[in-house]
């Protein structure tokens, strides 16, 4: 491990054989584990994957011999999903004694995974391909995904809306919200593979959800009708609208979409300050910084560094004001939200009691920047080793130092 480390680059990268869109990093506090990536395929067919791998230097000696890979990273597992993965997510980390780890992917329905050894890995074959290198042999991969339970909540008809997204609850890991582009967002307990309850959130798609951190009864929703919305489970009669894309005077919500209101595509919340998320619109190349308690305008934008559309974001899990965003651009760009003039009245007016909606402070310089190949389409900031950030572009996946 020493000498490993001694030679850690600062970018590893794996070739998927697939384009790839949805990641997540493990979330497990055990160092060696920590560098594996959940990956999952957008095909447009019905031949989609799912794929767990590790960095090769970090997998143990006989696995390293056996896989003979000349990739920084090594597929340890793989499984089918027939339609495209829209997101993964691993379970938050609990306790050091749990062993067990669970994954999660949204497409057509909620699907639960858990990763497990493989025993039949490195066993040999009475077949003429055995398992030399053949990707499709049941003994390639060192572990296996096996599918825990699918979730799916249809109670007026047979069709299934596909999901756009969803949030697992770090704080109650029983907890997980979905989002889907028929309106509603649905909360499961993933104990009991039960719906506790399911809401219409918006007025048309619902694009992404996410639990406020440190809560296990708030979370927000952003869609097409240019919303951000706020609920909570202990009082689900109501929501709040914390912010909505500017329309022009002449026209009304419900024509939202004819007339150009411009849909809102991600949300997270700030993992260190939980008042704060942070969202984008369509088509855009700036991104918005909401503050819960000063709804119905941003506080904060990032702004004229994107040259072209804004695609993904994810907070730093370690400082509250960093935050990752990714474009059609190429590029992958660190902000630091509290990099201003402390001295401005922006500043004072925001650090103050008043109750009035501080003026928008933009924030127009990066402090760290990244070109790929191509257009970033996913990144995923890791919680067990937050001196890493994952990206994904095409077929590619890289993580970079920070």
């Amino acid at each position: 491990m020493n000498r490993q480390h001694s030679t850690q680059k600062d970018v590893y990268q794996y070739n998927c054989p697939w384009p790839m869109y949805a990641l997540d990093w493990c979330k497990t506090r055990d160092e060696r584990n920590s560098f594996r990536l959940a990956v999952g395929s957008f095909i447009e067919d019905n031949n989609n994957k799912l794929q767990i791998i590790a960095r090769t230097d970090l997998l143990h000696e006989q696995q390293q011999r056996q896989q003979q890979s000349n990739s920084d990273f090594t597929a340890v597992a793989e499984a089918d999903s027939y339609y495209p993965i829209t997101k993964v997510l691993w379970e938050p980390s609990q306790t050091e004694a749990k062993n067990t780890d669970l994954i999660a992917t949204a497409g057509d329905i909620l699907r639960i995974w858990e990763l497990v050894d493989n025993p039949h890995y490195g066993t040999s074959s009475n077949s003429i391909n055995g398992n030399n290198g053949d990707r499709k042999s049941p003994t390639y991969f060192t572990q296996r995904l096996i599918k825990k339970a699918e979730l799916v909540n249809m109670k007026q008809t047979d069709f299934c809306a596909p999901l756009t997204s969803f949030d697992w609850n770090e704080t109650d890991p029983s907890l997980v919200v979905t989002s889907s582009i028929d309106t509603t967002c649905t909360v499961w307990n993933v104990e009991t593979n039960q719906a506790k309850t399911q809401l219409i959130a918006h007025d048309s798609d619902v694009y992404d959800v996410g639990f406020m951190h440190g809560s296990a009864d708030i979370f927000a929703s952003v869609g097409a009708d240019g919303s951000v919305r706020l609920f909570d489970l202990r009082s689900l009669e109501h929501s709040t609208i914390l912010y909505e894309s500017p329309i022009p005077s002449s026209t009304t919500r419900s024509s939202n979409l004819q007339t150009g209101s411009c849909p809102l595509l991600r949300l997270q919340f700030n993992r260190m300050n939980p008042n704060l998320l942070a969202t984008f619109h369509m088509d855009s190349t700036s991104v918005q910084i909401l503050d819960i308690r000063h709804p119905s305008a941003p506080v904060a934008e990032l702004v004229k560094c994107h040259q072209s559309n804004v695609n993904c974001l994810n907070w730093s899990p370690t400082q509250s004001g960093q935050i990752a965003t990714g474009g059609d651009d190429t590029q992958v760009l660190i902000w630091n939200i509290h990099d201003s003039d402390q001295t401005s009245p922006s500043y004072q007016s925001q650090q103050s009691l008043s109750k009035n909606q501080p003026p928008l402070r933009t924030i127009q310089d990066p402090i760290l920047a990244y070109t790929a190949e191509s257009g970033i389409n996913s990144l995923s900031w890791s919680k067990s080793s937050p001196q890493w950030v994952g990206i994904g572009f095409g077929k590619t996946i890289q993580a970079l130092h920070v």
